[in-house]
């Protein structure tokens, strides 16, 4: 059984998780950033595992607050079941949009892993995101998006917004970081692609919880599956509330507030490991 401290770990952890899976401030490096200053009382291998498949409970959040929009096989009536193509084709973009990531993850993330989860390329990654949200924020200030509407969202701009998500295997990008800094520079609207960055979420998340569950194995220990539980409920429920203030926000307001957080919390880590 897991001790009273080690379930307020993982539940602190579980909060870090559903804030910044989110909001484009990268939560694996604020997960690894965190594990720093708050290690749990499990192995490596498992804990590489977890900072993954905690990604699961946020992924649910998504599921359940865009479940209309997400699943194509609706009913008319009681008897008349109705396919809505326009979901089906967004899926069939969604996985265009995986297939840049999910090459460059199979070819190299045991190395990305090995060499560059470090504090240096957290904050680095965090900084220059940063920047680039600021810049792309101001070079669009007064434009009028190109694509407007998730609807809108072609094979080709899809595919584009691929190649940039492919950014977020380097630990501190962030997965919708990467995306909605793609998305916004080939014009498209911050509600259109927070949107798409939740569609393409959901693949994306389950292909590597797969990977990173095969890798570790499916046994596990009382405490472990207490823990991985645990994280993972806490995740959901606090990506229900950040999802909704998300899209809210982003409605009347730009991204630079994340692109100045990433900045500073950048300068702050690479200031405290260089004086550690």
């Amino acid at each position: 059984m897991l001790d009273f401290v080690e379930i307020l770990k993982v539940v602190f952890l579980g909060i870090v998780e559903g804030i910044t899976e989110w909001l484009p401030i990268s939560s694996t490096g604020h997960m690894i950033l965190v594990d720093e200053f708050i290690q749990m009382n499990v192995s490596q291998d498992f804990k590489d595992m977890f900072f993954v498949v905690i990604q699961l409970g946020a992924i649910l959040a998504v599921v359940l607050l865009f479940w209309g929009k997400m699943w194509p096989f609706q009913w008319k009536d009681k008897t008349q079941p109705l396919v809505k193509m326009d979901i089906i084709s967004m899926w069939l973009k969604v996985v265009v949009a995986c297939i840049p990531g999910a090459v460059v993850t199979i070819l190299f993330d045991d190395w990305i892993e090995a060499h560059l989860h470090t504090p240096v390329v957290i904050a680095a990654m965090l900084i220059l995101v940063g920047i680039a949200f600021i810049v792309i924020e101001n070079w669009n200030k007064g434009r009028t998006p190109k694509t407007a509407a998730l609807e809108d969202i072609t094979y080709q701009i899809a595919f584009l917004i691929g190649l940039f998500q492919v950014l977020s295997i380097i630990p501190g990008t962030s997965r919708s970081g990467a995306t909605i800094v793609g998305a916004l520079l080939i014009g498209v609207s911050r509600v259109a692609a927070a949107e798409f960055t939740f569609f393409l979420a959901v693949p994306v998340m389950f292909g590597l919880s797969f990977l990173k569950l095969l890798k570790f194995g499916l046994v596990f220990t009382g405490p472990e599956l207490m823990t991985l539980v645990i994280g993972s409920v806490v995740a959901f429920l606090v990506s229900v509330l950040v999802i909704k203030f998300l899209m809210g926000y982003i409605k009347k307001n730009d991204f630079k507030v994340f692109g100045w957080y990433r900045f500073v919390l950048g300068i702050v880590v690479l200031l405290y490991f260089a004086l550690a």
